[in-house]
């Protein structure tokens, strides 16, 4: 097929619904990351948490939005996604807003009532309702609103918003922070979704239903929430995974305080954080090129142990460069990983429960960004304010990482399920 050829198909094959979801997606990535980049230091530095309680609070905010992604498919679905992305992007709105307000004085009624740890542990819970409830919709549009020939080419245009979004937000978050107030960032996110939020009542029309399709009960996704709790094996698989996700969100939840009181206070760490999705959009091609012929498991593993062992650069020697270098390994080892992940997943899956499953992909995001949280905010506390070596933090961490790939070689040989779905052709 020629380049103009496919270039027309990409022209007539997508319906206005696919483009004003997709073009929305990129405002919901910029925010979420500008909000996560500027978050640990925000509640550190500005309202005073110790270093300990922010990073906690932190991978909660991040963990909350991937645990909730396992719902909200389901409301999604039972919603409609017009309905789902108004109410997904107003609740991130008036969430963001209320994260850089938590100090303002027209809250201060509420702070006489609630203690700042628990008013701010709420606050940070809002934003995941809304997320949870963008990404089923943005990818049921996808599916729904684009022509059978070209729905593969959508997918690809969903995960290139996606990363452009994931860029954006840690580059507005580091030039809010240079030029503005820490609060500026949040408000700034809040106006971002606040647009998407208008954009889609007055461009987004529902997509079309497959006449044949029928949505899901509640009693549906019980049934099948409770064969998935009810399958050992992979709920083993995905609480020993969650240990990848511990590691790799160390960039959001330690690295930001690290750089600026341990390695040089006048750096930039919004920009910094560009470094590992600016990596996965030029390499991601080339890397899964490299490594398609891996078996599924032994890249799952390979990226593992690769994005783990990325933080010896900074344990070893602490400066900026350093903390570059370690964020373009994360994202090696998160290409090698990532698409492997979920192949895995879906050859797991009993037919006619691979969307269930795919939900409980999610979870070890969730639960690496909880427990990373807390854990980070301990070996933080214990290297840097008890022992007096900081840059030991970062052994700690690659050891989770070394742990969590042994144990997937261990569950491998000891219990790894068969798969159910087909081989991957190719």
């Amino acid at each position: 097929m020629s380049l103009r050829q496919r270039l027309e198909d990409v022209r007539t094959g997508f319906e206005r619904p696919f483009w004003i979801a997709n073009l929305s997606e990129i405002f919901e990535r910029l925010s979420y990351y500008a909000v996560f980049a500027a978050l640990v230091r925000y509640l550190h530095e500005a309202l005073g948490f110790p270093l300990e309680t922010a990073t906690s609070l932190g991978g909660w905010f991040g963990g909350a939005v991937w645990v909730l992604a396992a719902f909200g498919g389901a409301a999604a679905d039972w919603m409609g996604f017009r309905r789902a992305l108004s109410l997904a992007y107003f609740t991130l709105s008036c969430a963001y807003f209320l994260v850089g307000s938590i100090s303002a004085p027209w809250l201060a009624p509420v702070r006489d009532v609630l203690p700042l740890g628990p008013m701010v542990f709420i606050i940070l819970l809002l934003p995941a309702i809304g997320v949870a409830l963008v990404k089923p919709s943005v990818v049921g549009t996808t599916a729904r609103a684009s022509r059978e020939d070209v729905r593969s080419i959508g997918y690809s245009i969903y995960y290139t918003m996606v990363n452009i979004g994931s860029t954006l937000g840690p580059f507005l978050a580091g030039w809010v922070h240079q030029h503005m107030p820490v609060e500026s960032v949040f408000r700034l996110a809040a106006l971002s979704v606040f647009l998407m939020f208008v954009a889609v009542l007055v461009f987004f029309k529902e997509p079309r239903r497959d006449a044949a399709a029928r949505s899901a009960s509640l009693g549906d996704v019980a049934r099948g929430f409770l064969s998935v709790l009810g399958n050992p094996r992979f709920m083993i698989f995905l609480l020993i995974f969650s240990g990848y996700w511990v590691v790799f969100w160390q960039q959001y939840l330690v690295l930001p305080s690290f750089i600026h009181d341990h390695v040089d206070a006048g750096a930039n760490t919004g920009y910094i954080l560009i470094t590992d999705p600016l990596i996965v959009i030029f390499f991601t091609v080339a890397i899964n090129v490299w490594t398609r012929r891996i078996p599924a498991f032994a890249a799952i593993v390979l990226g593992t142990l690769v994005t783990s062992l990325s933080w010896l650069f900074l344990a070893l020697h602490p400066s900026v460069i350093t903390a570059v270098a370690a964020l373009i390994v994360v994202a090696i080892g998160e290409i090698i990983q990532s698409p492997r992940y979920y192949e895995y997943i879906s050859r797991l899956a009993p037919p006619g429960q691979q969307g269930t499953y795919m939900g409980f992909a999610f979870l070890p995001i969730g639960i690496g960004s909880i427990v990373g949280g807390w854990f980070g905010g301990r070996v933080m506390h214990h290297f840097s304010e008890v022992s007096g070596h900081p840059e030991h933090v970062w052994w700690a961490i690659t050891a989770v990482g070394v742990a969590t790939a042994l144990l997937l070689l261990l569950y491998d040989r000891l219990a790894r399920p068969a798969p159910v779905g087909p081989a991957p052709q190719g």
